[in-house]
C-alpha cells in the first residue's frame, strides 16, 4: 500500500487558487488577510487534513514554542503535580512541554540538558538531580538568552530565575511541631546536603533543637536519596540505637511512610512511642494509617509560577531589543504550613 503524503500549504494554495504566502498568513490569523479568506483557508485545511509543522517552523526561526522540563523522577507525586502546573500554564499560552527525567543522576542530567538544548526549546525549567554539584552544563542556555528557571531543588550560586519555598523555615516548623508534642530526641532523615533544599531544612531542624535547649546529635541525622527503601533502612538504624529517637522529621513523605511501616512492624505505638512528620503533603500522607503529619509543599503553584517566569521573559524579550544575557537573580518564595495528622499528634 502506498503511504499517503502529508498535505502542505502548496496543496491548499492549488485547491483555492491562492498564493502560498496568503495561505501561510491566513493560517496564522495575520491582520493583512481578510476574515473571509482566513475562514475559507482554515476550512479547506481541515477538510484536506492539513497538519502544521510547528517544529519545522520553530527551526526556521531558531526557536520552538516548546518549554523543556528536566526533573528528577516523574513518578513522585510532588514532581507530577509540579509538571501539571507547568503544562496547564504553558498550554493556555499556546506552548507545548517536553518532559525529561534524570533519575537523580548527574550524568543523565548533563546529557538531557544537551538534548533539550539541541531541540531548540524556548525555555527550560529544571529541578536538579540529588547528586548534582556542578551546574555549568546549564550555562549554554544563558549564553543563548534562553530563559532558565530552577524550581524546588535549586543551585546555591547560579544567576537565573529560582522558584522555591523557604526550606529553612519549613524545617524549623516541622521540628518545632515535634518538640511541642513532647519529643526530646528527634532524628532527621534527609537528602543530599549538596542540595540547598535539604541543607536548609537541616539548618532549620538544628536551630529549632538549639532554641529548645536540645543537644544536636549527629548520629540522629541520616543522609539518603529519600526513597521508600531509604526510609525503611534509616529508621531501622535509628530504632536499633541504644537510645532510639522519640520523634523523626523526614524530608519527604515517601521515606516517611517507610519509617511508619518499620515502626508498625516493630510494634511501636505511633505517635506515643515515635512521632513522625514528613514533607510535601503527598496523597499517600492522608491514606497511610496512621495519617502522616507533613509540611505542605505547593507543587502545582510552583509549576505555574515557573512557567509564567518563562512566558513573561519571552514576552518581554520580544518587546525589547536589548540583550537578555544580563544576570537574573530573581528568587520567588512560596509559603508552607504544618499539616497535623495522627502520626505526630499527641495532644488529641
Amino acid at each position: 500500500m502506498e503511504e499517503s503524503k502529508d498535505v502542505t500549504i502548496y496543496d491548499i494554495a492549488q485547491r483555492l487558487n491562492l498564493a502560498t504566502s496568503t495561505i501561510s498568513r491566513a493560517l496564522k490569523d495575520h491582520h493583512t488577510i481578510s476574515d473571509k479568506t482566513i475562514k475559507k483557508v482554515k476550512k479547506a485545511a481541515e477538510e484536506m487534513g492539513f497538519r502544521p509543522n510547528t517544529l519545522a517552523a520553530g527551526l526556521r526561526g531558531n526557536q520552538t514554542k516548546i518549554i523543556g522540563v528536566l526533573v528528577s523522577r516523574i513518578n513522585r507525586p510532588f514532581i507530577s503535580s509540579l509538571i501539571s502546573g507547568i503544562e496547564e500554564t504553558a498550554q493556555k499560552a499556546g506552548y507545548s512541554v517536553m518532559i525529561t527525567q534524570s533519575h537523580d543522576s548527574y550524568t543523565d542530567e548533563v546529557n538531557l540538558s544537551k538534548v533539550l538544548y539541541d531541540s531548540r526549546v524556548c525555555g527550560i525549567i529544571c529541578s536538579l538531580a540529588m547528586d548534582t554539584r556542578d551546574t555549568s552544563h546549564f550555562q549554554k542556555f544563558i549564553d543563548k538568552s534562553i530563559p532558565l528557571v530552577f524550581v524546588d531543588r535549586v543551585p546555591k550560586d547560579f544567576n537565573t530565575y529560582r522558584v522555591m519555598i523557604d526550606n529553612y523555615s519549613a524545617g524549623y516548623k516541622a521540628t518545632k511541631h515535634l518538640i511541642e508534642q513532647g519529643c526530646k530526641r528527634i532524628a532527621h532523615i534527609t537528602g543530599s546536603q549538596y542540595r540547598n533544599t535539604y541543607s536548609e531544612r537541616r539548618r532549620g531542624y538544628v536551630d529549632a533543637l538549639l532554641e529548645a535547649n536540645i543537644t544536636v546529635d549527629e548520629d540522629l541525622i541520616i543522609d539518603t536519596t529519600l526513597t521508600f527503601e531509604d526510609g525503611e533502612s534509616a529508621s531501622n538504624s535509628l530504632f536499633d540505637m541504644p537510645i532510639p529517637p522519640d520523634g523523626i522529621f523526614v524530608s519527604n513523605d515517601t521515606a516517611a511512610v517507610g519509617a511508619i511501616q518499620v515502626a508498625k512492624k516493630r510494634g511501636l505505638k505511633i505517635p506515643k512511642d515515635i512521632a513522625i512528620i514528613g514533607f510535601n503533603d503527598d496523597p499517600i500522607a492522608s491514606i497511610i494509617d496512621p495519617g502522616l503529619s507533613t509540611i505542605s509543599h505547593p507543587a502545582v503553584r510552583m509549576g505555574q509560577t515557573s512557567a509564567k517566569k518563562i512566558l513573561n521573559h519571552l514576552k518581554s524579550s520580544k518587546k525589547s531589543s536589548e540583550s537578555k544575557k544580563d544576570n537574573i537573580t530573581e528568587v520567588t518564595f512560596l509559603n508552607t504550613e504544618v499539616v497535623v495528622r495522627a502520626s505526630s499528634n499527641r495532644n488529641k
